[in-house]
């Protein structure tokens, strides 16, 4: 059994089994309040994150979400780059969704059933509007979600913990919620007891 180290509520995933054949990446683009900047910066978290998930095996989805009223500005999404053996997307395109869940309007849920991907690692932008709101999607449609802290960005980072207690309350009603550097942790160990088996 396989889990990645310290995530809370519960162990994730619940059932111990971390496979990069049933793994996902989502990472979450929406518009940001005026004058908040995205992360671009390729020692990122969601960067690196996502070139561990693809060297393990796992998809890396990019996922734009955007607000169902009409904003005056709205800033056109960045993916993380997809690298050229990620065959769920062709390089540059987003999933885009029709709100601010990004299975709202789209064929994200399509995409993962039809590649066999049920253990969720989210992240991206706004943690408390599109992140949250294509977790609790996510796991209404019966996927194994973790959030991925260090590697979202909050558009009021005064919201950030009570958005990640809502995840974490009544034992992990949403999920779980863990850092990226055990994620990544996780993913080498498997990989090495891989090569070595």
């Amino acid at each position: 059994m396989t889990f990645v180290e310290g995530t809370t509520p519960y162990p994730w995933p619940w059932d111990g089994g971390l496979d990069p054949a049933r793994l996902a990446l989502l990472v979450v683009a929406c518009p940001l309040h005026p004058g908040r900047e995205r992360p671009t910066d390729a020692d990122h978290p969601a960067e690196t994150l996502a070139a561990a998930v693809r060297r393990a095996g796992g998809r890396v989805l990019s996922v734009g979400v955007r607000p169902p009223i009409q904003m005056s500005v709205r800033p056109r999404p960045r993916p993380v780059a997809p690298g050229t053996d990620d065959p769920v997307l062709h390089p540059g395109r987003l999933i885009r969704a029709a709100g601010w869940d990004g299975f709202h309007g789209s064929r994200l849920d399509a995409v993962l059933r039809g590649a066999q991907r049920d253990l969720l690692l989210i992240a991206g932008c706004c943690l408390e509007t599109g992140v949250h709101s294509t977790m609790r999607a996510a796991n209404d449609r019966g996927y194994e979600c973790l959030l991925v802290t260090d590697a979202c960005t909050s558009a009021e980072p005064d919201l950030t913990a009570a958005a990640l207690s809502t995840i974490e309350m009544s034992g992990g009603i949403f999920g779980a919620v863990g850092d990226s550097g055990a994620v990544v942790e996780a993913l080498h160990t498997l990989m090495t007891e891989r090569t070595t088996s």
